[in-house]
């Protein structure tokens, strides 16, 4: 479904304000775009090293894909599940009618409730538990009611399902084959980070990933540096569509600059330069860098997160931490944004001498500039997955928000997404 013209620009300006880091902005643009949207389905959680959670992506997924592309081509075959009628009002616990022995059926074909639930017209405790876990599984927020968001989602075909899973099979396979005793897992359409040491989830982070326009790609590598109090030197990209645009309707560029502690320098070790001796708006930005200094307005905050990759993004804090507790976090520029970053960074730190958490503390307290080499380096994978199964046989399934499903899209850069109304 496209986006509006509205959603649209909602998007691009959250964007771009978080680029630049202005939190009073982006909190009211975003606002505006999730006037309608709920509250957040989940949270960032410390499940500690012997959790016994199993992860998004582990050596078994192949496995259980192919059992669950065998489960729904099985569905398939048998006609798939009925269509729930559209809801006068919100089906709670207690509800009593025709619907309900209808949903009853739905939850059963797909495995969220007994074969025996099936009958039966009254919508009880085992419906709602069943229906909460459904939620839980299509990225909503439990609440046990069948809502027109739930109701939207319960009458997805199954053959609409079963080609999300094999679109995804291809991409599971080579996630996996990523995986190390230690790893970091960016699920982009999930928008979630699992932190894995040993097959179990220490933490589960939200996070915040690429706009549609401009996708987040899909990448294996590994953690090799941390940089705390960072400066950010802003991608050319950002400069050409933010910050330039954004300082020439400032009336003062210069004075525009200063505010957001951006600097300009002739080349990346050259002498910093007056704003005002610059031809605005036509800057060359292959030739001048934009860096902003560090401090607490700073885009990627208290630390930055690098791994060896092509794309030039990174994970990083971020001074807009009020943006986690929205609903759908598709507001960057490609890099991932953390929540907790620090639950994150002393797992990292773990294997490397003299860093724990009081130390890392103590330099963000601080605000010194400290870069650190991690020796014990985790996996990270970058993954793009709008299905994946779990080994208690659910199936989980997410938005394709960059309209990669059917396209054959394992790894790499997507391709920007055109939002409707876009000139």
């Amino acid at each position: 479904m496209p986006f509006s013209r509205r959603e649209m620009l909602g998007m691009l300006a959250a964007g771009a304000a978080m680029s630049l880091s202005l939190p009073a902005m982006a909190a009211r643009k975003v606002s505006n775009f999730n006037r309608r949207m709920l509250a957040p389905p989940t949270k960032t959680e410390l499940f500690g090293l012997r959790s016994g959670m199993p992860p998004m992506v582990s050596a078994q997924t192949p496995r259980l894909m192919d059992e669950a592309i065998l489960r729904y081509e099985m569905i398939v075959r048998a006609g798939g599940w009925p269509q729930l009628p559209r809801l006068r009002r919100i089906l709670v616990a207690g509800s009593r009618n025709k619907v309900v022995r209808l949903l009853r059926r739905r939850l059963v074909m797909e495995g969220y409730l007994p074969p025996e639930a099936e009958r039966g017209r009254r919508y009880d405790k085992q419906v709602a538990r069943a229906v909460m876990t459904f939620q839980r599984s299509h990225g909503l927020r439990p609440t046990g009611h069948v809502d027109a968001a739930t109701l939207r989602e319960l009458n997805v075909p199954a053959e609409r399902r079963l080609d999300t899973l094999l679109a995804n099979q291809p991409r599971a396979e080579w996630a996996v084959g990523g995986i190390r005793r230690r790893y970091i897992l960016v699920n982009i359409p999930a928008i979630q980070i699992d932190a894995v040491e040993d097959g179990q989830v220490y933490s589960r982070h939200n996070c915040i990933v690429g706009m549609p326009d401009r996708p987040s790609p899909a990448l294996i590598s590994k953690v090799s540096e941390l940089n705390f109090n960072p400066y950010w030197t802003a991608p050319r990209s950002i400069v050409r569509r933010d910050i330039i645009p954004q300082a020439m309707k400032s009336g003062n560029p210069k004075r525009f600059l200063q505010r957001q502690r951006i600097r300009i320098f002739d080349g990346f070790n050259g002498p910093e330069v007056d704003p005002d001796t610059l031809p605005w708006p036509n800057i060359n930005i292959r030739r001048y860098v934009f860096r902003q200094d560090p401090g607490d307005d700073n885009a990627m905050a208290t630390v930055k997160i690098n791994f060896p990759n092509p794309y030039a993004v990174y994970m990083h804090d971020t001074p807009t931490k009020n943006l986690f507790t929205e609903s759908e976090r598709y507001f960057s520029s490609g890099c991932v944004r953390v929540e907790r970053v620090h639950v994150l960074t002393e797992w990292i730190l773990r294997g490397t001498p003299g860093w724990d958490r009081a130390r890392i503390e103590q330099v963000v307290r601080s605000g010194e500039r400290i870069d650190v080499h991690v020796e014990d380096k985790p996996a990270v994978i970058w993954a793009y997955l709008t299905a994946w199964p779990m080994p208690d046989g659910t199936v989980h399934f997410r938005e394709d928000i960059y309209r990669l499903d059917g396209t054959g899209f394992i790894s790499g850069q997507p391709k920007p997404v055109r939002l409707a109304g876009a000139q």
